[in-house]
């Protein structure tokens, strides 16, 4: 499972020109399942992302995580993340997940992250427009 984490100060998506999913101060996630990935590796990765310390304290340190900054979460699926040009311009995604199996494990992955914080999500496998105010910016890549 690959997540890409961007802090924004704002997110949202629109899907067909409605706006489908927005959010606040938070993090945006561009997710990626693997062909391997399972209920397991779900589980550790929401336990990573919300324990997360990207936000800063009253020193300026980043050592704050979401529930402290009291903020949400928008997710996206994102199969292209793995993507692989290794020996190719055109990308391969023969390591991204079944589309069946990868929107159960991302709707999975979407309840894990709601038992623990406000999330709002984008439609799974749609054409979407993803707009962000990317807020430092800090952007961290997450596998598991």
């Amino acid at each position: 499972m690959r997540v890409l984490v961007q802090r924004v100060s704002t997110a949202e998506v629109t899907v067909e020109s409605a706006r489908v999913a927005r959010i606040g101060k938070g993090y945006l996630l561009y997710v990626g399942i693997h062909h391997d990935d399972d209920d397991a590796t779900i589980v550790k990765m929401a336990e990573k992302i919300t324990n997360l310390r990207v936000f800063e304290d009253d020193q300026g340190k980043m050592n704050l995580n979401l529930k402290a900054i009291d903020g949400a979460i928008l997710a996206v699926s994102q199969f292209t993340l793995y993507g692989d040009t290794k020996g190719n311009n055109r990308p391969s995604f023969t390591q991204a997940a079944s589309p069946d199996k990868a929107e159960a494990l991302y709707d999975a992955f979407i309840s894990q992250l709601r038992m623990r914080h406000h999330v709002e999500s984008g439609v799974f496998a749609a054409r979407m427009a993803v707009q962000a105010v990317n807020d430092g910016p800090v952007t961290i890549w997450i596998e598991m």
